[in-house]
């Protein structure tokens, strides 16, 4: 009797173990930033939905920009996140084991380079010498880099002040930089709440793609969880394309921004994910070199390294 006992025991403890475990590893952990199609996806829910019959659970973790998120995924406290373009080269180069999974369209518009309303600066010609606060590794750092490029400034010439957005705005705020480079929604807040005065924007010089990407233990592991939230990703922006209104009525109260203010970045945001492709890729390569030319990260990298094997295959 006690050993059928000691044995039933040992079968519960096993099973009630084997199911933590396995609870446990029905956790997708996703990393969001203050804005775009993953803060949608969040507040509307969709994506639990579509995963709950499959018994996995959603945790979203907030990141202040890219870096950070990527950093949270290359110490595997998430699995999955969305940047811009260059925290990924950022990343990677710092042997960040991750792998590209789909992109934005282009969306130049929605980054800029600012500077108080009161400013006598007219041009980024005029910027040599100057202080500019950007977040270190995010897109817009590229974007800079084109600017100076293209008004014959070089990198060197400026006073580059690195600081996340909330440090950058309170900065500039104070007049203590004279220019800030950022994207939407601070770009758009400080717009319409500091009446910031747009020198230029990314058009005709980035293309700011939005990168979703994924560790890659977690994708090899989890093909049928990644294609998921690229589905209700896509269902999610053809109900956004054009439907800026009803966006900002979602986004505002997640970001604490006034509808107003949302709609205009809602506005210059780019609707249609699509998978990674050979073009992109070289786009991406393009980045990654400049900013090893630049010194801004430590060692040339591949981009290819971090494509899924179909898009390395498909560039061979």
């Amino acid at each position: 009797m006690n050993r059928r006992l000691f044995a039933s025991i040992a079968i519960l403890t096993a099973g009630l173990l084997s199911g933590s475990l396995a609870q446990a590893q029905q956790e997708l952990r996703i990393g969001f930033q203050k804005y775009g199609t993953l803060t949608l996806l969040k507040a509307r829910g969709d994506l639990e939905k579509r995963l709950a019959p499959l018994g996995v659970s959603v945790k979203w973790n907030e990141f202040p920009a890219g870096p950070q998120l990527l950093e949270g995924l290359n110490v595997g406290s998430i699995d999955f996140g969305t940047v811009g373009e260059a925290p990924p080269i950022f990343a990677q180069a710092a042997g960040a084991d991750l792998v590209y999974v789909a992109n934005q369209p282009p969306a130049p518009a929605s980054e800029a380079l600012v500077v108080p309303k009161g400013s006598a600066i007219q041009s980024v010609a005029e910027l040599k010498g100057k202080r500019i606060a950007l977040n270190k590794g995010s897109n817009v750092h590229y974007l800079l880099v084109k600017l100076l490029e293209k008004h014959g400034i070089k990198y060197n010439e400026i006073q580059t002040v690195y600081l996340p957005p909330a440090d950058a705005r309170a900065a500039f705020e104070k007049g203590a930089v004279d220019a800030w480079v950022i994207w939407d929604p601070f770009l758009a807040a400080a717009e319409r709440q500091l009446g910031a005065r747009v020198l230029a924007d990314g058009k005709g010089l980035v293309a700011n793609h939005q990168f979703y990407l994924a560790s890659r233990g977690y994708a090899e592991k989890n093909p049928q969880i990644i294609q998921a939230i690229v589905d209700e990703l896509g269902k999610l922006d053809r109900w956004a394309q054009g439907n800026d209104k009803a966006v900002a009525a979602v986004l505002a109260p997640q970001i604490g921004l006034d509808p107003s203010i949302t709609e205009l970045a809602a506005s210059r945001f780019a609707y249609g994910i699509q998978p990674i492709t050979p073009a992109i890729a070289e786009q991406q390569q393009k980045i990654a070199d400049a900013f090893h030319e630049l010194k801004l990260i430590p060692k040339p990298i591949r981009i290819a390294d971090a494509l899924p094997k179909s898009v390395r295959t498909a560039q061979k």
